[in-house]
């Protein structure tokens, strides 16, 4: 059995951070579906191929960490750190003989060793760069995240009544978002990651333009 395991939102300056996994007996059929990286595929690419996976795989999961619960845990972990920890957290789910997973640092052997002890049970490891580009396992796991969290996207907008973006920092209608309801409010909306630095950027300007107000 494979598990392959990747993330989504890793980068944003607001909305959740998304791990995916997929667990199949082996890689064919999803080479069939067509997986590849999911940044690789259109919006309706990505929402035909999740609905192709998830009815034809063994197992699939998320796990999601709040834009809240990134902030609290960034004050003792590094994001790779926190990544992994969810990694482990969905590699434990079911029994598997291998597990695959989108390194996110470039020492692939540390990573591998240290997310071997965090699942504490005997099954092959292997951490690649850009795994979500070369093993089909892996790029299932990035569209199951992927979908998971553009729909969490979506409903954040909902929650606000506005198109607040995709949460990326190179998103202007995210950006725009943020910076007008900090103008407004003197404070960051739900769902920012308060401890990323375009955040704390804004709301340094913030404050300096409030004392110079004085």
């Amino acid at each position: 059995m494979l598990c392959g395991i990747d993330e989504a939102g890793r980068g944003p300056v607001m909305g959740p951070l998304v791990v995916g996994t997929v667990y199949s007996k082996d890689d064919e059929g999803l080479i069939g579906i067509g997986v590849k990286d999911s940044k690789k595929l259109t919006p309706k690419m990505r929402e035909r191929m999740y609905d192709e996976i998830t009815s034809s795989v063994d197992h699939w999961d998320i796990c999601v960490m709040s834009a809240a619960d990134l902030d609290a845990n960034m004050k003792k972990k590094t994001l790779n750190e926190i990544e992994m920890g969810m990694f482990a957290e969905l590699a434990r789910k079911w029994d598997c003989d291998t597990v695959i997973v989108d390194c996110p640092e470039v020492n692939e052997s540390s990573f591998e060793y240290r997310l071997s002890l965090l699942i504490g049970k005997d099954v092959e490891v292997i951490a690649r760069n850009k795994a979500d580009d070369t093993y089909p396992i892996v790029s299932a796991a990035s569209i199951v995240a992927k979908v998971n969290r553009d729909r969490m996207m979506e409903d954040i907008c909902e929650e606000f009544g506005m198109d607040v973006g995709s949460g990326y920092p190179s998103d202007h209608y995210t950006m725009d978002f943020i910076k007008e309801w900090i103008e407004k409010n003197g404070n960051t909306p739900p769902h920012v990651r308060t401890s990323w630095e375009p955040i704390k950027q804004l709301m340094m300007i913030r404050k300096n333009t409030k004392i110079d107000d004085w």
